[in-house]
């Protein structure tokens, strides 16, 4: 793992100096002779007495870890002995972690950029919203803030492994295969005391809303200050988060990564099904889902148990979604096994794989009969991505999981068809009518949503079509609640005519559903003669306004002096709003500042000039959130700041 450096008091004419070593809390100990020089070390765990120290008083002595070392906190003892038989002892502690630097290491990787991204940045962004219109929220990790190292450390100890067998679970710790079990069990409270408890209901009265959380310190910290209680609420990107955090402050290279439309198949058959109303409204029948988006970490790490093939990242998934052996946890899944379909693998392949693979059955009802069924093989997984390495921008790894099939990605929505193997396609081989839903571009809030229906006569007939427009407001993990806007009307076609509609939804008819709320925008149509139907539909969401940060000379910005920054907001809402405009940075702010900001006329603009100081040197992220009064509507901004050392 590396050198462990401590000074001691020395005392002339000794005889010999040595180290017991144990495990804290533990029975596990050894001990080792302190030797003159690093070049005679040879056995796994050593220790040396730096001969350059100018100090004849003190002794800096040097503990070397093998690189397969359990994780955790370890306690240990000096003891001097001198020539006439008197002798003394100093104790202490020391932490060891693993060591992404180390070739040997099970977490070693190769890359140095690599390693200040996924180990030693302390600040990230979670990408939400949809595929067409990824939302970038800001998240800080807070790994080298006070009280996370000892919350982390507290996490292994209180997990039900340690509780059950302490001398087992040390000597697992050096495999991080295991360590990365515990973590995703232990960041969720289902089975344990975990870190955070989830809630997807609309209630959180009792906690804070995930969307307000915007870091891991203050959840880590809370938690580990009230008794290891879980922290209320958590939701997927807030699981992921914590996550990543505790496994970069263990050593371990991390990431955070979202799977847009993501299959949660609780059948285990690979199909997802969807069903429509008549009207287009869609319904709640199936315990299948599909979310928005879904978020889990990436952890880096060797599989000596699978293989060198499967080696390299490994999904781990702390929200609490299916047991795993009996507990709420998931991974470590080779990114490779999904890829390559190896579910005979451990572990909880075929759960990650359906996440990523599956096939969404879509199926319209008219007074309790199908009247329509269609097959989408290319939804589910259909964008993977992360935050690029060293710039704040995503990088898609859908490759990483999946052969790709299309490298489109656009506004346009998946027009129905019927797949060659169902019922329905052998008794109708042809469909009269197709139907094409395209967003003119990504909506934002204020604006009016617009949008084209393509309608498509392919017979040499006419046709008199019924028309009906369904929007739904919906959370990114359930289904939509009630229509919030429909239209309705009648559609001739001549023999193979195509027409185009123009659409629009305006705020007011959207304003009650803005927030983390996203879109369910159906179209169906009706052959009036033959009862056809056909269907098209999207989910997007509705992006937010943004707040603008500056940074006054930023290119000058140096350690232990205070410097400036100016949040801008512009009201782009037709009615005044107020609400708390909340500062915060690792390594920037201590803690965080508030600003009340009052009553803003529509279009109308507010600065506020922000104070901090940098403690530390490196690039750091200033982060902003403006949380409305009245509303579930939160503005964020960042800016990545670049502190030099002098």
């Amino acid at each position: 793992m590396g050198f462990i450096v401590m000074q001691s008091q020395a005392k002339d004419n000794f005889k010999y100096l040595f180290i017991r070593r144990r495990a804290a809390g533990g029975g596990l100990y050894t001990m080792m002779p302190v030797t003159f020089s690093r070049e005679t070390l040879s056995a796994p765990w050593n220790a040396c007495i730096d001969s350059n120290n100018s100090s004849p008083q003190k002794l800096s002595i040097f503990i070397s870890s093998p690189a397969f070392a359990s994780v955790g906190c370890y306690k240990f003892q000096l003891c001097l002995s001198t020539q006439d038989g008197r002798g003394s002892c100093v104790s202490g502690s020391f932490i060891v972690l693993c060591n992404p630097w180390c070739s040997e290491d099970a977490v070693f990787i190769p890359f140095e950029d690599e390693r200040e991204e996924y180990v030693l940045s302390d600040s990230g962004l979670l990408f939400m919203g949809t595929q067409m219109n990824p939302v970038a929220r800001p998240w800080s990790f807070d790994q080298y803030e006070t009280g996370v190292l000892e919350a982390c450390l507290d996490l292994l100890q209180i997990s039900p492994q340690h509780q059950m067998n302490r001398t087992k679970d040390y000597l697992k710790r050096n495999n991080p295969v295991y360590i990365s079990r515990v973590v995703s069990a232990m960041i969720n409270s289902e089975d344990d005391r975990g870190v955070l408890k989830g809630n997807w209901s609309e209630d959180f009265k009792e906690g804070v809303n995930p969307s307000k959380w915007t870091g891991s310190g203050d959840i880590l910290r809370q938690w580990a200050k009230f008794g290891h209680n879980p922290v209320k609420y958590g939701q997927c990107w807030v699981f992921a988060a914590v996550m990543c955090t505790v496994m970069r402050v263990l050593g371990i290279p991390c990431r955070v990564v979202t799977n847009f439309n993501s299959a949660h198949d609780t059948n285990a058959n690979l199909v997802i099904e969807e069903h429509y109303s008549e009207t287009g409204q869609k319904l709640n029948h199936s315990k299948d889902s599909i979310w928005n988006f879904h978020v889990w970490v990436e952890c880096w790490m060797t599989r000596k148990d699978l293989g060198s093939d499967m080696n390299g990242w490994q999904v781990v998934d702390p929200t609490p979604q299916q047991r795993s052996e009996g507990v709420f946890c998931c991974g470590p899944a080779p990114v490779k096994a999904i890829k390559y379909q190896r579910v005979d693998l451990p572990y909880d392949i075929p759960f990650v794989y359906a996440e990523v693979n599956a096939d969404v059955h879509t199926i319209i009802w008219s007074q309790g009969h199908v009247v329509s069924f269609s097959t989408d093989t290319e939804r589910v997984g259909s964008f993977i991505c992360t935050k690029a390495v060293g710039f704040p921008r995503l990088q898609n790894i859908t490759g990483d999981y999946k052969p790709i099939k299309s490298s489109s990605s656009t506004l346009s929505s998946r027009s129905s068809t019927v797949s060659d193997d169902s019922t329905l396609s052998r008794a109708n081989p042809s469909q009269g009518v197709t139907v094409l839903l395209t967003l003119d571009k990504s909506p934002v809030a204020g604006e009016p949503i617009r949008f084209s229906v393509k309608v498509t006569n392919r017979q040499r007939v006419a046709k008199k079509l019924i028309m009906h427009l369904n929007a739904q407001a919906k959370e990114y993990n359930n289904s939509p609640s009630d229509t919030f806007w429909e239209n309705h009307g009648v559609l001739q076609l001549a023999p193979m005519e195509a027409k185009v509609l123009q659409q629009q939804i305006h705020p007011a008819q959207y304003k009650n559903v803005l927030g983390d709320n996203l879109i369910n925008l159906a179209v169906v149509l009706e052959d009036t003669t033959t009862h056809e139907r056909a269907l098209a539909a999207e989910e997007f969401n509705i992006a937010s306004p943004e707040l603008i940060i500056k940074v006054a000379d930023k290119d000058s910005i140096v350690l232990n002096k205070e410097h400036t920054a100016t949040v801008t907001f512009i009201n782009p809402f037709s009615h005044p709003i107020s609400g708390v405009l909340t500062v915060a940075g690792s390594g920037l702010i201590n803690g965080r500042t508030q600003f009340r900001m009052n009553s803003l006329r529509p279009g109308g603009k507010v600065e506020q000039r922000i104070s901090f100081c940098p403690s530390v040197s490196g690039v750091k992220m200033l982060h902003a959130s403006l949380s409305l009064s009245n509303t579930s509507i939160t503005v964020r901004g960042f800016k990545m700041v670049s502190i030099n050392s002098i």
